[in-house]
């Protein structure tokens, strides 16, 4: 729903068709994996989905981001991105490889180890060329619109070494953070989501297409377009612009 309210034509696929023929990622001009409980979340959010990727659609997956086409994970999706390698990508000035690199950042349990379900202040880094939270960076934190919600019990993003977050914090790669005082998950740095050194595969725990329309903001003074919408409105502008 939100790619078509963007402008978008969307088609879902399930996971195996894709893995029964992949080339269909060939066609794509965009590229969403959505949130939700993949599998049930049974041995670890994103799991067995994430393994089905990069096993069986990490090249064409890689050949996408390596012709430019945007890549978005929303929550449960974010977990698949980061499992797989897509996130956080090749250093800067690196290709995608051939082969799924070793997973460098996690999406583990909340601080609180409970559910969380809320909306949440966030902000976008101004440096960062992340096409995906460009619309949100004139959002200062103390505006009504500058809210996304949450809803995921494995949120507290990590790093496989200290420095690894503060490399790609430097490098415009944390592109969406919490405010300091609402994180919900206890992420390092208050990252509430990640992009690639290109600023086209994008991953984060927030759902901006939950909030669609002004109605979705509890208080229903949300502008319009929401936050939510322009997220997606910058990728579908990009694509169409990309195929000009």
């Amino acid at each position: 729903r939100a790619f078509e309210m963007a402008g978008a034509r969307a088609e879902l696929v399930h996971v195996r068709a894709l893995i029964v023929d992949p080339s269909r990622l060939e066609r794509a001009q965009l590229i969403g994996f959505p949130g939700g409980f993949s599998h049930g979340d049974d041995i670890g959010a994103g799991r067995v989905l994430a393994t089905n990727v990069r096993e069986r659609l990490w090249q064409p997956l890689a050949g996408a981001a390596r012709r430019g086409v945007p890549i978005i994970g929303v929550c449960n999706g974010f977990q698949v991105l980061v499992q797989t390698g897509l996130l956080p990508g090749p250093a800067p000035g690196e290709g995608w490889p051939t082969e799924p690199p070793r997973a460098t950042l996690a999406l583990t349990s909340n601080l609180t180890g409970r559910f969380v379900d809320r909306w949440c202040r966030v902000s976008a880094d101004p440096a960062s060329n992340c096409l995906w939270t460009a619309p949100l960076k004139s959002l200062a934190l103390d505006d009504p619109a500058s809210v996304l919600p949450v809803a995921h019990g494995e949120g507290r993003l990590i790093a496989a070494t200290g420095p690894e977050l503060e490399r790609l914090a430097d490098a415009g790669q944390v592109p969406l953070r919490y405010a300091r005082e609402d994180n919900p998950n206890g992420s390092a740095m208050d990252a509430a989501g990640v992009c690639d050194a290109s600023g086209l595969v994008f991953g984060l725990m927030p759902h901006p297409e939950r909030y669609l329309t002004p109605l979705h903001h509890p208080a229903r003074t949300a502008p319009d377009p929401t936050p939510g919408l322009a997220m997606f409105s910058a990728a579908v502008d990009h694509a169409i612009g990309a195929s000009v």
